[in-house]
């Protein structure tokens, strides 16, 4: 969508709406991962398998920090692209999200590009972390698939 929008032409009737939808699934993306982040605490996940390697854990660890990390700086980044201007945010026409920073030098481009190559970043890496769950279950054969989707192994 993020993608697509920026090419919008003027007189398209999407030029509005595709960034309203944008950044409304953007600001509701941030609760559910603010949701998530407090979920992990009440429910942490299960421990490693005992078969991982010293370098298996130490990717996890910080695999899993890079998305949660990237995640969370995208969708600050777009709210302060959105924000630069000072107007806030509405959210499927439902409510509005206020813009509590605004006006710093060159906020928006300084954002978009963040915001931008994270996004690319996440792309990438999130690919990365699918080709690894399947590299577990049809290569390794372990849990780690059947684990993530929630299942007993």
């Amino acid at each position: 969508l993020g993608l697509w929008m920026v090419d919008l032409g003027y007189y398209d009737p999407w030029r509005k709406a595709g960034p309203d939808l944008h950044k409304s699934i953007g600001l509701v993306l941030l609760g559910v991962m603010v949701l998530r982040v407090l979920w992990r605490f009440v429910s942490p996940p299960p421990p490693t398998l005992q078969s991982y390697s010293r370098m298996t854990r130490i990717g996890a660890k910080f695999g899993h920090g890079f998305l949660y990390l990237a995640l969370f700086a995208v969708m600050i980044a777009g709210y302060l692209i959105s924000t630069a201007d000072g107007v806030g945010i509405p959210v499927f026409g439902l409510f509005e999200v206020p813009a509590l920073v605004s006006g710093l030098p060159d906020q928006a481009d300084t954002a978009g590009a963040i915001h931008l190559y994270l996004a690319w970043a996440l792309v990438i890496f999130s690919g990365l972390h699918a080709l690894a769950a399947l590299k577990h279950h049809f290569i390794d054969r372990d849990a780690t698939l059947t684990r993530m989707l929630g299942r007993k192994a």
